[in-house]
């Protein structure tokens, strides 16, 4: 009798046990498309069964919860993150991806020519990094010192690239994560350029960061860094509009949008910044430059030209001559007053005359860069408003 008792008592016990064997081990989805849930930190493995139970994640609670009564055995434990689920998982496989804190990484995307007021608004949107935090991790000029001990700051190392950062990531991680990158194509890409002095370092990613910054072309990049070259070799001014725009960004003061002129006072703000008021390189780099603006600067193209103006299809037209560049800048004024111009009237009436003012064209393709404007030479009044 008591064996028939106990017989009957070890089915259901049996009968469980293979249920929960069987369930351990099947995969099961009940929601649709892909689902992020985020595991605040402190949160108990109850409260976490309960929120994978009623997300679809987990048929059942039971599998998930013995699981982690046998892994606390183990020292196992449960990490807080942000988790995309998107495809059926077993019981096992959720709590090994929770043990392992197989977290969500948002992918961030620092365009090449980002500077890092840039970057600190794309973090700020990606991650909600604070953009006043961000700055200041950027202030760290320390954290470059072996490769250029006299940089102001971080600008101009901070690779652009794609990365991929948890949602919990701070500014100090998104920091270090894009110097390690510049590193490493240094060091992969560029060999040669450890050897290089820190000056020559810093010199040569700050014109790379001029290029970078002038031509969304990578064919014409080589061609305007040999223009700079050519300039700094004659100690004429680089007059480089983005140089403007960077100083006064620096002093928060107000940039009209990147399509409108430069104005006077623009130009004449007294800053080490500023080529228009200082012969040579700006003292660091002005934004992040890629590596065929890095190529560029470090093999510029050879020839005569000192000159290059917009030729308002996204690239330039060079000139050795300040009279063959005033030229350019002409037909190329003629051309912005055309495409101002509006269109004629229904009644056949003539068309209104378009505005004299001297607009920057934007160069198709590169959004936020600002072209060069038809100057590359202070004599030239007629090119600034």
């Amino acid at each position: 009798m008591k064996r028939r008792l106990l017989l009957l008592a070890a089915v259901p016990v049996l009968a469980g046990t293979v249920w929960i064997i069987d369930n351990l081990r099947r995969p099961y989805r009940a929601y649709s498309g892909n689902l992020i849930l985020v595991i605040e930190p402190g949160t108990h493995a109850p409260e976490v069964a309960d929120l994978l139970a009623s997300r679809g994640v987990l048929a059942h609670r039971l599998p998930f919860l013995l699981l982690h009564l046998y892994g606390r055995g183990r020292h196992h434990r449960l990490k807080a993150g942000e988790y995309l689920f998107d495809r059926p998982l077993s019981p096992v496989d959720v709590y090994r991806k929770l043990i392992r804190g197989d977290v969500y990484l948002h992918p961030v995307v620092i365009p090449e020519g980002s500077d890092r007021f840039d970057i600190a608004r794309i973090v700020e949107h990606q991650l909600g990094v604070s953009p006043e935090d961000f700055l200041r991790s950027t202030e760290q000029s320390s954290l470059i010192r072996d490769i250029d001990p006299g940089a102001l700051n971080l600008e101009g190392y901070l690779y652009p690239d794609t990365y991929r950062f948890p949602r919990t990531a701070g500014p100090e991680t998104v920091v270090t994560a894009m110097l390690a990158r510049f590193r490493r194509v240094l060091e992969s890409q560029l060999p040669s350029e450890l050897a290089l002095s820190p000056e020559r370092l810093r010199a040569t990613i700050t014109l790379a960061s001029l290029v970078e910054k002038e031509t969304p072309d990578s064919a014409e990049r080589p061609i305007i860094a040999g223009v700079f070259t050519r300039r700094l070799e004659r100690n004429m001014p680089l007059e480089c509009d983005p140089t403007v725009i960077y100083a006064n960004r620096l002093v928060r003061r107000p940039i009209s949008r990147s399509n409108d002129p430069i104005t006077r006072s623009e130009l004449a703000a007294d800053s080490p910044y500023n080529t228009y008021l200082h012969a040579g390189l700006p003292p660091g780099p002005i934004c992040s430059p890629g590596l065929v603006s890095i190529r560029a600067a470090l093999n510029p193209t050879a020839g005569q030209s000192l000159y290059f103006v917009s030729n308002n299809r996204g690239g330039h037209v060079f000139a050795s001559t300040l009279q063959e560049h005033q030229r350019n800048v002409t037909r190329y004024r003629r051309e912005v007053a055309a495409l101002r111009r509006p269109p004629a009237s229904n009644d056949g009436g003539a068309d209104q005359p378009g505005s004299t003012s001297h607009p920057t064209a934007r160069p198709a393709g590169r959004q936020g860069h600002r072209p060069s404007r038809s100057n590359r030479g202070q004599e030239e009044e007629a090119a600034h408003p």
